[in-house]
């Protein structure tokens, strides 16, 4: 066989796997986009069960409590239940200095003096890709030991988003279970749920770690925790109508695998900046609100559902209308 025949073999192996690679992707899309399709029922909205991620500037002094009244002032008008204060990250060894949440103590009574109604939640993580490693006892400890001290502090829960959490990660379900004994509300953030089979492995052969989980592995993490809220966002998808498709997908898979006793989050992007071009334009409130409208509206009546914004500090006046408009 000559270098010709060889290298025209090449390029034919090479334009049928470019052809297959299009050809999925086309699937997956025309599959977001039926997602897309249907009207949402009217009940379909707020429950009165959402979340709002709030920046750290709420607990190292940079806000006041006339910045809480504020803050209180929007939030008696939304559905907001729930929100997770960043107090951290913990350090590379797990351990959480107290230096970092010197307010948090004000913070908290602020908050329960002016919305006695809405739980306040330490937000607590780190990056563990090459950085806090969950895998090492004395760190998980420390992490532990840190959860303790800042409960002190008068917080109803703590909520994680430690991130990439490797899919059948044991480590972080151990510390889960253990972080039981120092709050009676627990909840996480988590990375999307497989859309469709296959596109885990694939996405981890790209990235070198998992951006899905599978439903098994989600179901584990739900049966420990109180709440779960699901990182919809940076989904990748280029238009409004596939990235509401998208997090319809997500919502109606979560939809299956959350009790009715506990709390399902959709994350909504009230944030601007992507780091992909077609991001910003794709993903917004109102796309997710919508997503979540259809996946409800298909799934049935469900009462602790609701939206999580995601964040404060990055939130513009049109994202707060948008979360009024269509999901209240």
């Amino acid at each position: 066989m000559n270098a010709r025949t060889v290298i025209r073999r090449g390029l034919r192996l090479l334009t049928l796997a470019l052809a297959i690679v299009v050809a999925l992707a086309a699937l997956i899309a025309a599959a977001l986009r039926l997602q897309f399709t249907g009207a949402a029922a009217a009940w379909a909205k707020s429950t009165g069960n959402d979340a709002l991620w709030l920046g750290h500037m709420w607990v190292d002094g940079r806000r006041t409590e006339r910045d809480v009244e504020q803050l209180a002032v929007r939030l008696r008008a939304t559905g907001i239940k729930d929100v997770y204060v960043h107090s951290g990250p913990f350090d590379w060894d797990g351990t959480l200095n107290p230096a970092k949440y010197p307010s948090a103590g004000n913070f908290v009574k602020w908050m329960h003096e002016r919305l006695p109604e809405v739980r306040v939640s330490a937000w607590l993580g780190q990056s563990v890709d090459n950085g806090l490693d969950l895998d090492d006892p004395k760190s998980r400890e420390n992490v532990l030991a840190g959860v303790a001290a800042i409960m002190k502090q008068g917080y109803d829960g703590i909520h994680y988003n430690f991130e990439p959490i490797g899919d059948d990660d044991t480590e972080f379900l151990e510390l889960l279970d253990r972080t039981r004994q120092h709050t009676k509300l627990l909840s996480t953030s988590t990375p999307q749920i497989e859309p469709y089979p296959g596109m885990r492995l694939t996405a981890r052969a790209v990235l070198a770690h998992d951006k899905y989980w599978s439903e098994s592995y989600f179901k584990q993490v739900v049966d420990r925790v109180d709440q779960v809220a699901v990182m919809t966002y940076d989904s990748f998808t280029p238009l409004q109508s596939l990235y509401g498709g998208y997090v319809a997908r997500q919502a109606e898979l979560a939809l299956d695998l959350v009790p009715d006793g506990k709390s399902l989050l959709i994350g909504a992007p009230a944030y601007h900046d992507h780091g992909v071009a077609w991001g910003d334009g794709a993903e917004s409130v109102a796309m997710a609100a919508d997503g979540a409208k259809l996946a409800l509206t298909e799934h049935g009546r469900r009462e602790r559902f609701g939206l999580a914004l995601y964040v404060d500090f990055a939130a513009t006046e049109e994202d707060w209308q948008e979360y009024m408009t269509r999901w209240r």
